[in-house]
């Protein structure tokens, strides 16, 4: 089923030509953002969840209450990144659907190609998206190596909730390229159709992943 949506698309940035003799002014992320607000949570939330991981020691000695506050900011993260911040930036939306038989859906729902996406905000959503994973797990070495292990349950989830949110990206990025070239590239009713017909393109896996959390909304 195709489900392309014109709200997803980013608005174009206009860039307007500075007066003779003077050069532009160099804009900020957030300035040349058509979401400013959505990137702004991005990175707040995802450097929040670091923040409280590396200097909640600081504060207090309590680790069970350091533990809660790490994954909830984790969980609203993924939950954010997952359903408004890809949406906005992007234009990209997955989820995961628990079938009747037991087995777990994922569907795939992209921006129509005729409304491009924000330079800028694409860059920056594609980087802190891959990067994330990528600190955790060296927190998580350095965790394992310092014999912290009471943190590195932490770590675990942030790993496991980040490399989530990329690989479900990576595919929806991938179904969206794969259905763009079917309808650049089909010829006739059967390409027509076909392209039309894979908007929301779905891989039944045969192994659960998580269930609701990764669920719609």
């Amino acid at each position: 089923m195709s489900n392309n949506n014109a709200g997803y698309s980013s608005a174009l940035n206009v860039q307007v030509d500075a007066p003779a003799g003077q050069q532009p002014a160099e804009q900020n992320m957030f300035q040349v953002s058509s979401h400013p607000i959505a990137l702004l949570f991005l990175i707040l939330f995802k450097s929040g969840a670091l923040a409280l991981y590396l200097l909640g020691n600081f504060f207090t000695d309590n680790f069970i209450f350091i533990f809660v506050l790490c994954v909830l900011t984790l969980a609203v993260d993924f939950w954010t990144v997952k359903n408004i911040s890809g949406r906005l930036l992007v234009g990209l939306r997955w989820w995961n659907e628990v079938r009747e038989d037991g087995t777990n859906e994922w569907i795939f729902e992209s921006r129509d190609p005729s409304f491009p996406v924000n330079a800028s905000d694409s860059r920056v959503f594609w980087g802190v998206l891959y990067v994330t994973p990528v600190v955790w797990s060296l927190l998580a070495i350095v965790a394992f190596f310092s014999l912290r292990f009471q943190w590195l349950l932490i770590v675990i989830i942030a790993v496991l909730l980040s490399s989530a949110n990329l690989i479900g990206y990576q595919r929806c990025d991938k179904d969206q390229k794969k259905r763009w070239n079917q309808l650049a590239g089909g010829s006739g009713g059967n390409g027509l159709m076909s392209g039309l017909m894979g908007g929301l393109v779905s891989n039944a896996l045969s192994n659960g992943v998580v269930g609701r959390l990764f669920s719609r909304g």
